[in-house]
């Protein structure tokens, strides 16, 4: 009887000691939650209501990326958290562009990206040397950048949000995908201005089908491209997937066989994604991605149409902080001057 009752007396400590271990790894876990972010007072349960943007912040540029910015947050009440990626020397201009500006409010982490990733994968001849510049890959490598979210967006840096960055947040991603772009045949009221100014909307215009290399992917030269420069991705298929391998090595076939960066499309960037992600993709809603305002200055969308737009992106050459371009006006009303006083805007011709 003795011993049963010394059994039970163990029982119930073993019983308290494994209770009170649960309960202190409850504990310790949200305080490593916490501690983990920028701000010590926030909750595990509003990072899981975070909304991560990717946005690059170039030095020649960074008055686009701040722009950005400044239209993404004024237009919803989502709790964003931007990712400003940068290389090493802009790093500090970019803190003081937020920090002593009216974008001081936001809720951000500065990330530093590193261009020896790219060594030995990108070709030197490209029509459009712009298009080299090492943080025009950043989309490439999503993960290593961004730790704790499974969903992301980025952002080139030459748009502006019109509508609540929720609703392209909320975007659907299939059971597979890992990322959704925006097709670029899926703006019916954009069928003139593409005809006018002869864009490119099909593999045709980014990948060299003189190639064996293209021709042996299967892939019809008639296939509908899609624009990387709003994605929103899921970090879990795309690290279970390798995407960013597959790119990499799309990269180095490119620098040894010249399979699309002297293409129309100048699409050094653009080219590897529509190989890897074809026919593995969802789709964005096409308002939320209203792009080619920067393709020709001499061609315009309806006001009315642009007032549906909830996203509008100046890709092409003629941005809207410079001259020539169009529609300039709807971009300008979210500049955020530069404290520094370096980044100008040039509206009128010399």
């Amino acid at each position: 009887m003795a011993l049963l009752r010394k059994i039970n007396q163990v029982l119930l400590f073993l019983l308290i000691v494994t209770l009170c271990g649960i309960l202190y790894k409850k504990v310790h876990k949200g305080t490593v939650l916490r501690n983990e972010t920028d701000d010590d007072s926030e909750a595990p349960e509003e990072m899981e209501d975070e909304i991560p943007v990717v946005i690059c912040a170039a030095a020649g540029r960074m008055g686009a990326a701040m722009a950005a910015i400044n239209s993404i947050y004024s237009n919803t009440d989502a709790n964003i958290l931007f990712y400003v990626v940068g290389l090493r020397n802009t790093l500090s201009r970019i803190r003081k562009w937020i920090e002593h500006s009216k974008l001081r409010e936001i809720n951000f982490k500065i990330v530093e990206f590193n261009p020896i990733v790219l060594k030995g994968k990108v070709r030197p001849d490209s029509s459009r040397p712009e298009l080299l510049q090492p943080l025009n890959f950043v989309r490439f490598y999503l993960p290593l950048l961004i730790h704790q979210h499974e969903k992301v967006i980025y952002l080139d840096d030459d748009v502006i949000v019109q509508g609540d960055i929720q609703e392209l947040y909320d975007t659907t991603l299939a059971l597979g995908h890992a990322a959704a772009f925006s097709d670029d045949c899926d703006l019916p009221s954009a069928q003139d201005m593409n005809r006018f100014v002869g864009l490119q909307n099909t593999y045709m215009g980014y990948l060299d089908y003189r190639k064996k290399t293209i021709k042996d992917l299967g892939i019809s030269p008639s296939t509908c491209s899609f624009n990387p420069g709003v994605i929103v991705a899921n970090m879990t298929e795309w690290k279970h997937q390798r995407i960013t391998k597959q790119l990499e090595k799309w990269m180095q076939k490119n620098v040894e066989e010249n399979l699309y960066s002297s293409s129309l499309g100048g699409g050094v960037a653009t080219s590897p994604m529509l190989i890897v992600f074809h026919g593995k993709y969802s789709t964005i809603n096409p308002l939320w991605h209203i792009r080619h305002l920067g393709w020709n200055p001499d061609t315009r969308y309806s006001e009315h149409f642009l007032q549906e737009a909830k996203l509008l992106h100046w890709n092409g050459r003629h941005k809207p902080w410079d001259f020539p371009s169009v529609h300039n006006d709807l971009w300008e009303s979210w500049f955020v001057p530069d404290p520094a006083g370096i980044f100008k805007l040039n509206h009128h011709s010399s």
